[in-house]
């Protein structure tokens, strides 16, 4: 059994720029890791890590 086995949340994410200019996070306005031109949220990775403690599978 794999990990997506028990959760069944399409987490895509964003390709990791290569350098600046980096897009900034929709929560906090801090510097993500994710290239500016990417359309969509961008998250910078602590508020990824509490977006996925928020909506983690349980059980």
């Amino acid at each position: 059994m794999s990990e997506n086995d028990y959760c069944l949340i399409d987490a895509a994410r964003p390709p990791l720029a290569q350098g600046p200019p980096y897009a900034e996070c929709v929560l906090c306005r801090e510097p993500t890791e994710y290239p500016e031109s990417y359309k969509g949220i961008t998250l910078c990775p602590a508020c990824e890590w509490r977006e996925a403690e928020r909506t983690s599978c349980s059980g």
